[in-house]
């Protein structure tokens, strides 16, 4: 019994793939579309929290994760010399056994994602997208930019934060806001020191460094930007070099000459997030992910929410046979998990900003957790 047998998912991140693989364990039949010719993503590593592994382990995935990336328990406080400050721990989630988190390669995480879409039995195609959906009472049908034109019961719209979809069926929804801060990722070698997450706090910015393999680590550095400005690319490692100048931890300064190498991989973002009312359906359209939920990385649980949210939607579709009962108990399990993760992010976010509370932070920070340990 399924509300659906026929979906369409219009792109391939992380929370549009979730939702086909799990979909099609159910038996439905589902095509997904990505407009990236190369089905190829970007970015450098990826700090994977205990709660979004679980939902991994849910998809198939958590061993090849604990093969390609690195697993880890509890997250190291440091002064900007180096010293320790304290340690946060972090518990298995709910009924899993899975590690407190882990980190990896992001496009390595899209890989084995995009492996198992194709093992499941999904119709990939990519550089297309769609150019138009008609509704009826009973289906939606839709136009490619192929040329080519199907029916559907349903059509998932996992598109990311620059959504189409979003403006279209949702107008009345603002762009999403730049918060005043922006992220600085990058793939560096690892020390043998550093074994699980770590984090120098106490300086002009937030830098954190995560093992995402045995010689190589991700490191992370927000940093307060009251203005949302381009950079460009070519002075990425010069920014990267000055951020890192001020902390006197040898871990830290022996990095500098690393962000001058390609392997690098520097990325930039500008900060902003969004959270669209539910419901997030209009009619047999129905949006997940960044799409409707997307937030900074101040919890590490960006990807994860929507990566749950796939599943999630799978569960209910395949629960019930009515179309409108399934978004029903769909939205009753997903706004309030990913309202908690995109304001308490937007919260933490401000604190380091304004040079806040630090009190008001780690309760931000545990309360976080702890309700993210819990099922979804």
């Amino acid at each position: 019994m399924t509300a659906v047998r026929k979906v369409l998912v219009v792109g391939g991140g992380f929370s549009g793939m979730a939702a086909a693989i799990e979909m099609r364990k159910r038996g439905i039949e589902v095509s997904l579309v990505e407009i990236d010719a190369q089905w190829r993503p970007e970015g450098a590593g990826i700090t994977v929290a205990g709660p979004s592994l679980r939902a991994l382990q849910t998809i198939g995935i958590y061993d090849k994760i604990a093969a390609r990336g690195c697993l880890s328990d509890g997250v190291e406080l440091c002064a900007p010399n180096g010293d320790r400050i304290s340690d946060i721990p972090t518990p298995r989630p709910v009924g899993s056994d899975v590690a407190g988190g882990a980190g990896i390669l992001r496009p390595e995480l899209a890989r084995l994602l995009a492996d198992e879409v194709k093992a499941s039995g999904v119709s990939v195609r990519v550089g297309c997208t769609y150019t138009k959906i008609e509704q009826s009472a009973n289906a939606a049908t839709v136009t490619f930019t192929d040329g080519t034109k199907d029916t559907y019961d349903l059509v998932v719209a996992a598109e990311g934060v620059n959504s189409r979809t979003r403006n279209e069926l949702f107008p009345e929804v603002n762009p999403p806001r730049y918060l005043g801060q922006g992220v600085w990722r990058a793939v560096m070698p690892r020390p043998v020191e550093i074994k699980s997450v770590r984090m120098w706090l106490g300086g002009p910015v937030k830098v954190g460094v995560n093992p995402v393999s045995p010689t190589q680590m991700y490191l992370f550095i927000t940093e307060a930007r009251p203005e949302k400005a381009h950079i460009d690319p070519k002075d990425f490692p010069n920014c990267v070099a000055e951020l890192l100048r001020p902390y006197p931890d040898p871990i830290l300064q022996a990095l500098i000459p690393h962000v001058h190498n390609p392997d690098a991989s520097i990325d930039y973002r500008p900060l902003s997030n969004l959270l669209v009312p539910a419901p997030w359906n209009r009619g047999r359209v129905i949006l997940i992910g960044d799409t409707v939920a997307a937030t900074t990385p101040h919890l590490a649980s960006g990807a994860g929410i929507g990566i749950e949210s796939g599943i999630v939607l799978a569960e209910e579709l395949g629960r019930s046979a009515d179309l409108q009962e399934a978004f029903d108990r769909f939205h009753a399990r997903r706004w309030e998990r990913c309202r908690l993760v995109i304001e308490n992010s937007e919260k933490l976010c401000r604190i380091e900003m304004e040079n806040g509370d630090r009190a008001e932070h780690a309760r931000i920070m545990r309360e976080s957790i702890i309700a993210l340990l819990q099922p979804f």
